[in-house]
Protein backbone atom coordinates (compact mmCIF):
# COMPACT_ATOMS: atom_id res chain seq x y z
CA UNK A 1 0.00 0.00 0.00
CA UNK A 2 1.39 3.41 -1.02
CA UNK A 3 1.35 6.55 1.10
CA UNK A 4 -0.93 9.25 -0.34
CA UNK A 5 0.12 12.90 -0.20
CA UNK A 6 -3.24 14.64 0.00
CA UNK A 7 -1.66 18.09 -0.27
CA UNK A 8 0.09 17.17 -3.51
CA UNK A 9 -3.14 15.73 -4.89
CA UNK A 10 -4.84 19.09 -4.30
CA UNK A 11 -1.84 21.17 -5.42
CA UNK A 12 -1.43 22.76 -1.99
CA UNK A 13 1.35 23.48 0.47
CA UNK A 14 1.10 21.93 3.92
CA UNK A 15 0.64 25.35 5.50
CA UNK A 16 -2.52 26.03 3.44
CA UNK A 17 -5.45 27.53 5.33
CA UNK A 18 -8.84 25.85 5.53
CA UNK A 19 -10.22 28.47 3.13
CA UNK A 20 -7.47 27.69 0.60
CA UNK A 21 -8.25 23.98 0.85
CA UNK A 22 -11.92 24.66 0.15
CA UNK A 23 -11.14 26.89 -2.88
CA UNK A 24 -8.69 24.36 -4.32
CA UNK A 25 -11.22 21.57 -4.05
CA UNK A 26 -13.98 23.57 -5.75
CA UNK A 27 -11.66 24.49 -8.63
CA UNK A 28 -10.32 20.96 -9.19
CA UNK A 29 -13.71 19.30 -8.67
CA UNK A 30 -15.12 21.39 -11.53
CA UNK A 31 -12.14 20.51 -13.71
CA UNK A 32 -12.31 16.74 -13.15
CA UNK A 33 -16.02 16.12 -12.63
CA UNK A 34 -16.78 13.06 -14.82
CA UNK A 35 -19.93 14.68 -16.23
CA UNK A 36 -18.07 17.61 -17.75
CA UNK A 37 -14.36 16.79 -17.92
CA UNK A 38 -12.69 15.57 -21.09
CA UNK A 39 -9.61 14.34 -19.20
CA UNK A 40 -8.94 10.63 -19.72
CA UNK A 41 -8.45 10.01 -15.99
CA UNK A 42 -11.18 12.39 -14.82
CA UNK A 43 -13.16 9.85 -12.81
CA UNK A 44 -10.10 8.56 -10.94
CA UNK A 45 -8.82 12.08 -10.27
CA UNK A 46 -12.24 13.23 -9.06
CA UNK A 47 -12.44 10.31 -6.63
CA UNK A 48 -8.90 10.97 -5.41
CA UNK A 49 -9.72 14.66 -4.84
CA UNK A 50 -12.81 13.75 -2.84
CA UNK A 51 -10.73 11.52 -0.60
CA UNK A 52 -8.07 14.19 -0.03
CA UNK A 53 -10.70 16.81 0.71
CA UNK A 54 -12.53 14.54 3.15
CA UNK A 55 -9.38 14.52 5.29
CA UNK A 56 -7.98 18.04 4.84
CA UNK A 57 -11.29 19.89 5.33
CA UNK A 58 -11.66 18.30 8.79
CA UNK A 59 -9.27 19.99 11.27
CA UNK A 60 -9.18 16.93 13.53
CA UNK A 61 -8.32 14.43 10.81
CA UNK A 62 -5.98 16.89 9.13
CA UNK A 63 -3.97 17.38 12.33
CA UNK A 64 -3.55 13.63 12.79
CA UNK A 65 -2.63 13.16 9.11
CA UNK A 66 -0.12 16.02 9.26
CA UNK A 67 1.74 14.46 12.17
CA UNK A 68 1.79 11.07 10.47
CA UNK A 69 2.73 12.44 7.04
CA UNK A 70 5.77 14.36 8.27
CA UNK A 71 7.82 11.16 7.96
CA UNK A 72 6.45 9.77 4.69
CA UNK A 73 6.57 10.61 0.98
CA UNK A 74 4.02 10.01 -1.75
CA UNK A 75 4.29 6.52 -3.22
CA UNK A 76 6.37 5.18 -0.33
CA UNK A 77 5.35 1.72 0.90
CA UNK A 78 3.18 2.40 3.93
CA UNK A 79 1.71 0.62 6.94
CA UNK A 80 0.22 2.69 9.80
CA UNK A 81 2.53 2.58 12.83
CA UNK A 82 0.92 1.14 15.99
CA UNK A 83 -1.00 3.82 17.88
CA UNK A 84 -0.26 6.45 15.21
CA UNK A 85 -3.32 8.50 16.25
CA UNK A 86 -2.88 8.11 20.01
CA UNK A 87 -3.17 11.31 22.02
CA UNK A 88 -5.48 13.14 19.60
CA UNK A 89 -8.87 14.12 20.96
CA UNK A 90 -11.67 13.82 18.42
CA UNK A 91 -15.34 14.67 18.26
CA UNK A 92 -18.04 13.74 15.78
CA UNK A 93 -19.33 10.51 14.33
CA UNK A 94 -16.48 9.38 12.07
CA UNK A 95 -17.08 7.31 8.94
CA UNK A 96 -19.43 4.43 8.42
CA UNK A 97 -18.20 1.22 6.79
CA UNK A 98 -19.86 2.25 3.55
CA UNK A 99 -18.25 5.69 3.46
CA UNK A 100 -14.74 4.49 4.26
CA UNK A 101 -15.04 1.63 1.76
CA UNK A 102 -15.73 4.18 -0.98
CA UNK A 103 -12.17 5.47 -0.59
CA UNK A 104 -8.75 3.87 -1.00
CA UNK A 105 -7.11 1.22 1.18
CA UNK A 106 -4.82 3.98 2.46
CA UNK A 107 -7.80 6.01 3.66
CA UNK A 108 -9.43 2.92 5.16
CA UNK A 109 -6.25 2.04 7.09
CA UNK A 110 -6.26 5.49 8.76
CA UNK A 111 -9.85 6.61 8.96
CA UNK A 112 -11.91 3.45 8.62
CA UNK A 113 -14.05 1.75 11.20
CA UNK A 114 -13.11 2.67 14.74
CA UNK A 115 -11.61 6.05 13.93
CA UNK A 116 -13.46 8.96 15.53
CA UNK A 117 -16.19 6.58 16.63
CA UNK A 118 -17.62 8.67 19.47
CA UNK A 119 -21.16 9.70 18.78
CA UNK A 120 -22.39 13.26 19.01
CA UNK A 121 -24.34 14.18 22.10
CA UNK A 122 -28.11 14.39 21.96
CA UNK A 123 -29.82 17.64 20.96
CA UNK A 124 -32.73 19.15 22.84
CA UNK A 125 -35.33 21.76 22.03
CA UNK A 126 -34.86 25.45 22.74
CA UNK A 127 -31.49 26.88 23.70
CA UNK A 128 -30.23 23.78 25.44
CA UNK A 129 -28.10 21.07 23.91
CA UNK A 130 -25.94 18.45 25.54
CA UNK A 131 -22.29 18.78 24.66
CA UNK A 132 -20.71 16.46 22.11
CA UNK A 133 -18.92 13.35 23.29
CA UNK A 134 -15.20 13.24 22.53
CA UNK A 135 -12.89 10.28 22.14
CA UNK A 136 -9.17 9.63 22.14
CA UNK A 137 -6.91 6.63 21.83
CA UNK A 138 -4.35 6.28 24.61
CA UNK A 139 -1.35 3.96 24.87
CA UNK A 140 -0.61 2.20 28.14
CA UNK A 141 1.98 -0.36 29.16
CA UNK A 142 0.83 -3.95 29.54
CA UNK A 143 1.83 -4.02 33.21
CA UNK A 144 -0.83 -1.39 33.97
CA UNK A 145 -3.52 -3.82 32.80
CA UNK A 146 -2.25 -6.44 35.27
CA UNK A 147 -2.00 -4.24 38.33
CA UNK A 148 -4.09 -1.15 37.58
CA UNK A 149 -2.48 2.29 37.58
CA UNK A 150 -3.03 6.02 37.68
CA UNK A 151 -1.59 7.87 34.70
CA UNK A 152 -1.33 11.48 33.57
CA UNK A 153 -2.43 11.61 29.94
CA UNK A 154 -1.91 14.60 27.65
CA UNK A 155 -4.43 15.01 24.84
CA UNK A 156 -4.19 17.32 21.83
CA UNK A 157 -7.30 18.96 20.41
CA UNK A 158 -7.00 20.37 16.86
CA UNK A 159 -8.57 23.81 16.34
CA UNK A 160 -8.72 26.36 13.52
CA UNK A 161 -7.05 29.66 14.48
CA UNK A 162 -8.06 33.15 13.34
CA UNK A 163 -5.96 32.86 10.17
CA UNK A 164 -7.69 29.65 9.12
CA UNK A 165 -4.79 27.35 9.97
CA UNK A 166 -4.98 24.23 12.12
CA UNK A 167 -3.30 24.41 15.52
CA UNK A 168 -3.52 22.16 18.57
CA UNK A 169 -4.23 22.90 22.20
CA UNK A 170 -3.30 20.47 24.95
CA UNK A 171 -4.83 19.36 28.21
CA UNK A 172 -3.57 16.88 30.79
CA UNK A 173 -5.89 14.56 32.69
CA UNK A 174 -5.23 12.20 35.58
CA UNK A 175 -6.81 8.89 34.63
CA UNK A 176 -7.30 5.73 36.68
CA UNK A 177 -6.53 2.62 34.63
CA UNK A 178 -8.57 -0.26 36.09
CA UNK A 179 -6.94 -3.62 36.73
CA UNK A 180 -7.86 -6.05 33.96
CA UNK A 181 -8.51 -3.43 31.27
CA UNK A 182 -8.53 -4.96 27.77
CA UNK A 183 -7.16 -3.64 24.52
CA UNK A 184 -9.93 -1.76 22.73
CA UNK A 185 -11.90 -1.18 25.94
CA UNK A 186 -13.16 2.36 26.48
CA UNK A 187 -12.92 4.30 29.73
CA UNK A 188 -15.62 6.94 30.16
CA UNK A 189 -14.79 10.28 31.78
CA UNK A 190 -18.09 11.96 32.56
CA UNK A 191 -18.40 15.64 31.63
CA UNK A 192 -15.00 15.85 29.90
CA UNK A 193 -16.39 16.29 26.38
CA UNK A 194 -17.67 19.51 24.80
CA UNK A 195 -19.51 21.97 27.06
CA UNK A 196 -23.29 21.93 26.88
CA UNK A 197 -25.39 24.85 25.60
CA UNK A 198 -27.50 26.63 28.19
CA UNK A 199 -28.05 24.52 31.27
CA UNK A 200 -27.48 21.24 29.42
CA UNK A 201 -24.67 18.97 30.66
CA UNK A 202 -21.30 18.59 28.97
CA UNK A 203 -20.55 15.58 26.82
CA UNK A 204 -18.33 12.73 27.94
CA UNK A 205 -14.80 11.75 26.95
CA UNK A 206 -14.14 8.13 25.96
CA UNK A 207 -10.55 6.88 26.14
CA UNK A 208 -9.89 3.83 23.96
CA UNK A 209 -7.15 1.67 25.42
CA UNK A 210 -4.32 0.37 23.29
CA UNK A 211 -1.26 -1.43 24.62
CA UNK A 212 2.18 -0.10 23.77
CA UNK A 213 4.29 -2.63 21.85
CA UNK A 214 6.11 -4.87 24.34
CA UNK A 215 9.55 -6.36 23.75
CA UNK A 216 8.52 -9.72 25.25
CA UNK A 217 4.74 -10.19 25.32
CA UNK A 218 1.92 -10.25 22.75
CA UNK A 219 -1.75 -9.88 23.65
CA UNK A 220 -4.81 -11.57 22.15
CA UNK A 221 -7.96 -10.73 24.07
CA UNK A 222 -7.13 -11.58 27.67
CA UNK A 223 -4.49 -14.17 26.72
CA UNK A 224 -0.81 -13.24 26.66
CA UNK A 225 1.90 -14.97 24.59
CA UNK A 226 5.69 -14.92 24.61
CA UNK A 227 8.59 -16.88 23.12
CA UNK A 228 10.78 -18.80 25.55
CA UNK A 229 14.23 -19.91 24.33
CA UNK A 230 15.55 -23.20 25.76
CA UNK A 231 18.73 -25.24 25.23
CA UNK A 232 18.86 -28.60 23.41
CA UNK A 233 19.62 -30.43 26.66
CA UNK A 234 16.71 -28.72 28.46
CA UNK A 235 14.44 -29.84 25.62
CA UNK A 236 15.79 -33.40 25.54
CA UNK A 237 16.14 -34.09 29.25
CA UNK A 238 13.51 -31.78 30.71
CA UNK A 239 14.27 -28.94 33.09
CA UNK A 240 12.82 -26.26 35.34
CA UNK A 241 13.63 -22.78 34.04
CA UNK A 242 12.84 -19.24 35.13
CA UNK A 243 10.30 -17.63 32.79
CA UNK A 244 9.06 -14.04 32.66
CA UNK A 245 5.43 -13.07 33.19
CA UNK A 246 3.87 -9.59 33.35
CA UNK A 247 3.32 -10.27 37.07
CA UNK A 248 6.93 -11.27 37.72
CA UNK A 249 9.19 -14.31 37.04
CA UNK A 250 7.96 -17.86 37.70
CA UNK A 251 9.47 -21.34 37.60
CA UNK A 252 8.31 -23.27 34.53
CA UNK A 253 8.75 -27.03 34.04
CA UNK A 254 9.93 -28.10 30.57
CA UNK A 255 8.84 -31.71 29.81
CA UNK A 256 11.51 -34.10 28.52
CA UNK A 257 11.44 -34.62 24.75
CA UNK A 258 10.08 -31.15 23.99
CA UNK A 259 10.23 -29.85 20.40
CA UNK A 260 10.41 -26.25 19.17
CA UNK A 261 7.01 -24.65 18.76
CA UNK A 262 5.38 -26.42 21.69
CA UNK A 263 3.15 -24.15 23.77
CA UNK A 264 3.04 -24.40 27.54
CA UNK A 265 -0.05 -22.92 29.17
CA UNK A 266 0.05 -21.11 32.49
CA UNK A 267 -3.58 -20.93 33.57
CA UNK A 268 -5.02 -17.65 34.83
CA UNK A 269 -1.74 -15.77 34.38
CA UNK A 270 -3.06 -13.67 31.51
CA UNK A 271 -4.88 -10.35 31.88
CA UNK A 272 -7.06 -10.39 35.02
CA UNK A 273 -10.80 -10.66 34.59
CA UNK A 274 -13.81 -12.92 35.02
CA UNK A 275 -12.52 -15.29 33.85
CA UNK A 276 -8.87 -14.27 33.67
CA UNK A 277 -6.81 -14.95 30.57
CA UNK A 278 -4.01 -17.48 30.26
CA UNK A 279 -0.30 -17.06 29.58
CA UNK A 280 1.30 -19.13 26.81
CA UNK A 281 5.02 -19.79 26.44
CA UNK A 282 6.05 -20.86 22.93
CA UNK A 283 9.25 -22.89 23.26
CA UNK A 284 12.15 -22.29 20.89
CA UNK A 285 15.23 -24.50 20.96
CA UNK A 286 18.39 -22.46 20.44
CA UNK A 287 21.68 -24.06 19.41
CA UNK A 288 25.02 -22.97 20.94
CA UNK A 289 27.64 -21.73 18.48
CA UNK A 290 30.53 -23.98 17.57
CA UNK A 291 32.98 -21.15 18.17
CA UNK A 292 35.74 -23.09 19.94
CA UNK A 293 37.65 -26.34 19.40
CA UNK A 294 35.95 -27.89 22.42
CA UNK A 295 32.49 -26.96 21.12
CA UNK A 296 33.26 -28.36 17.68
CA UNK A 297 34.53 -31.61 19.18
CA UNK A 298 31.34 -31.96 21.25
CA UNK A 299 29.18 -31.53 18.16
CA UNK A 300 31.25 -34.15 16.29
CA UNK A 301 30.74 -36.59 19.15
CA UNK A 302 27.00 -36.01 19.03
CA UNK A 303 27.02 -36.56 15.28
CA UNK A 304 28.81 -39.87 15.69
CA UNK A 305 27.03 -41.21 18.76
CA UNK A 306 23.43 -40.13 18.23
CA UNK A 307 21.38 -41.98 15.65
CA UNK A 308 19.25 -39.03 14.63
CA UNK A 309 17.92 -37.84 11.27
CA UNK A 310 15.44 -34.95 11.57
CA UNK A 311 14.52 -35.38 7.88
CA UNK A 312 13.51 -39.03 8.11
CA UNK A 313 9.81 -38.20 7.80
CA UNK A 314 10.52 -36.45 4.48
CA UNK A 315 11.66 -39.65 2.84
CA UNK A 316 15.21 -38.42 2.26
Amino acid sequence: MDFKDYYDIMGLERKASQAEIKRAYRKLARKYHPDVSKEADAEARFKELGEAYAVLKDPEKRAAYDELGANWEAGQDFRPPPGWDAGFEFSGGGYSDGESAAHSDFFESLFGRGFSSAQSGGRHAGFQARGNDHHAKVMIDLEAAFKGATREITLRTPEVDNSGHVASSERTLTVKIPKGVRQGQRIRLSGQGSPGVGDAPAGDLYLEIEFSPHKVFRVEGRDVYFDLPITPWEAALGATVTAPTPGGPVELKIPAGTNSGRKLRLQKRGIPGTPPGDLYATLSITVPKADSDAAKQLYRQMEQQLDYNPRSTLGV
